[in-house]
């Protein structure tokens, strides 16, 4: 499952290391009859609304580090930097260097979004309701055959010739798919609901095959690149997940958590809960309200919060009711 890191990367450099030298007016240039000290950059940047992301990223990553730092090990962040390295292949380094990261500091910055991720699953309390949420959204693991074409009008003549009775469409992908992952194997391929390379275009049509089945062309346009690109899909072996949902509790429950985890309501009340423990205080006036919005967020009841007061209020009324009933039927016995 795809997982997006949860906020922005800190800069390789903050401004404000520099800011720790203030007090002594150090110079970071000068002129005919002038100069510009770090005291002056810093009065500059502070108000910069980059800057005061960065910081407010600073307190809400340090407040996590304090809280939930010990669950995660050096192992969970080597185990990260080597998953990153390799989904970004030959790139990697040069990606990183061009972020501004060495080999230390992004595996920092992992740390920092992987103890951030932990802290907000510490919180994540499923209930019925999520999991019957998750479980309608789901659907095993199909394998099937994808043919990728950049133009509409090719694609058509291609979902044409390979919906024809004695058509080899493992041939057909092998020749005309643009998609190096797949072509060479005759565009097999194996995705679930929740797999992050298959368009969801894509995969909400091909589950709705049947076993043989070949789909009309399929439109996706990447959200990232703004790239259209053109599908035609052959079920291979499509399975209906039935009515029992014990035998996937372990994909819904990661789906009904991975939902919570991109909720930006869960995720704001959460940070700001774990703020409000730590006792942060703002002590620069630049920065005042840069906590706000999740400070605001922690003394905000959601729905699930009112759900759970009316149901203990609803138990407790029952309880006294019942204790009231058994008083008063004893009083009457013993008279």
């Amino acid at each position: 499952m795809k997982k997006k890191l949860l906020l922005a990367a800190l800069g390789a450099m903050s401004v404000f290391t520099l800011a720790a030298c203030s007090g002594n007016n150090q110079e970071i240039a000068s002129m005919k009859g002038s100069k510009i000290t770090v005291e002056d950059f810093y009065n500059e940047a502070k108000n910069e609304s980059s800057n005061q992301s960065l910081v407010r990223n600073m307190i809400i990553y340090r407040a996590f580090d304090n809280k939930y730092g010990d669950k995660v090990t050096d192992k969970m962040v080597d185990d990260e930097y080597n998953k990153q390295k390799k989904n970004l292949g030959d790139t990697f380094e040069q990606q990183v260097e061009a972020a501004g990261y060495t080999t230390k500091t992004f595996k920092e910055y992992l740390r920092q979004n992987l103890v951030l991720e932990a802290g907000l699953k510490a919180n994540i309390k499923l209930t019925n309701e999520d999991k019957k949420a998750a479980w309608d959204s789901f659907h095993p693991e199909v394998e099937a055959q994808i043919i990728v074409l950049s133009s509409e009008d090719e694609a058509k003549e291609v979902q044409k010739d390979a919906s024809k009775k004695d058509a080899d469409f493992t041939k057909i992908a092998k020749e005309k798919s643009v998609d190096s992952a797949t072509k060479e194997d005759g565009g097999k391929i194996k995705f679930d609901s929740q797999t992050s390379t298959v368009p969801a275009e894509v995969k909400e049509a091909a589950f709705k095959l049947k076993d043989g089945e070949v789909s009309d062309v399929i439109t996706a346009t990447d959200a990232t690149t703004y790239q259209t690109s053109y599908y035609v899909v052959k079920m291979v072996k499509n399975k209906d997940k039935g009515n029992d949902m014990d035998p996937y509790k372990d994909e819904i429950n990661e789906i009904a958590e991975q939902t919570k985890l991109n909720d930006s309501t869960f995720t704001a009340k959460v940070i700001g809960q774990t703020l409000k423990d730590a006792n942060v205080k703002i002590k620069e006036d630049a920065f005042k309200d840069i906590l706000s919005g999740y400070i605001d967020a922690a003394d905000t009841k959601t729905s699930s919060d009112t759900d759970s007061s009316a149901k203990e209020s609803s138990t407790k009324e029952s309880a006294t009711d019942s204790t009231e009933a058994s008083t008063e039927a004893s009083t009457e016995s013993s008279k």
